[in-house]
């Protein structure tokens, strides 16, 4: 298959009671292993790159290794660019073949938050990319973005439901409580704002911050509106500690397609666990 645009995906997932996995890699290895969970569980899947990323590989070869992918399976597959603040990196993402894109302005005021989403909408809307904004201020670290914790803000219902219509935004990210990173105790996520929200928005909604937040509340959060989780974190950890238990176990190592392997892997079953976590496992069909 063809990358697609999240927009339709994700209008089904919310529609039917669903959330479809976002993963974010980092490197060729990650991006096969999730791929490859994704059509052992016929499952829809959305690949996700930081900006950081971004800078380190090329928005060019990213999209190009993406659509490789792509064409050897038989689920959708969309290519989204996360927690981006710069309009000519969104630009060159969405020309380099990226289907979904992400122009964070949650830092500024509502009315500029606005006007900047407006003005991406406008450019992604001519390819049919899908734009996803936020609300609010999710905590902890994404790249180079750091909200401390007392620094986070949720997202206000009556503004998303504003913010939904004036910008004509596909998908919104409200803060709710999560954080990006691992959580140091349990997630204290605000579901009575959740419900409010999705009772005013219509458009899918973002989860952002799925690592390590527990199944119980990943699916009462589905329940009420979220179509999209974001899981960045627990993948790097996965990843990483897995090629330290290969130089562990021999120090003298030194094939990557050794290391890689078992780092591979790793990423596979934590994607494989949250796709079940999602309910998107079979929802392939059909898209």
């Amino acid at each position: 298959m063809s990358l697609v645009s999240s927009t339709e995906m994700l209008r089904r997932a919310r529609a039917e009671g669903y959330c479809v996995g976002a993963f974010n890699v980092h490197t060729l290895e990650m991006l096969q292993a999730v791929v490859e969970a994704a059509q052992e569980a016929k499952s829809p899947l959305i690949l996700q790159t930081t900006v950081g990323t971004v800078k380190h590989l090329g928005p060019e070869y990213v999209a190009a290794i993406a659509r490789v992918a792509a064409s050897s399976v038989q689920v959708p597959i969309a290519l989204h660019l996360d927690h981006c603040h710069d309009y000519e990196l969104i630009e060159r993402c969405i020309q380099a073949g990226y289907t979904s894109v992400m122009i964070d302005a949650s830092m500024h005021p509502f009315s500029q938050n606005v006007e900047l989403t407006k003005r991406v909408v406008e450019l992604a809307h001519r390819t049919g990319v899908n734009v996803e904004a936020e609300l609010g201020k999710v905590g902890g670290v994404e790249d180079e973005l750091v909200v401390e914790e007392e620094d986070a803000v949720l997202a206000d219902p009556q503004e998303c439901e504003a913010f939904a219509a004036l910008t004509g935004v596909d998908t919104l990210a409200p803060a709710i409580g999560t954080a990006h990173g691992m959580y140091k105790g349990e997630p204290k996520i605000a579901f009575s704002r959740l419900e409010q929200i999705a009772g005013r928005v219509g458009v899918p909604l973002v989860l952002h911050g799925g690592s390590g937040i527990p199944e119980e509340q990943v699916k009462r959060a589905v329940s009420l509106g979220m179509a999209k989780m974001n899981v960045a974190t627990e993948l790097r950890i996965a990843f990483s500690n897995a090629i330290k238990e290969v130089f562990g176990e021999n120090p003298e190592e030194n094939d990557p397609r050794t290391y890689m392997k078992r780092a591979k892997q790793a990423v596979k079953s934590i994607a494989h666990a949250k796709m079940a976590m999602c309910g998107c496992i079979g929802k392939a069909a059909g898209q």
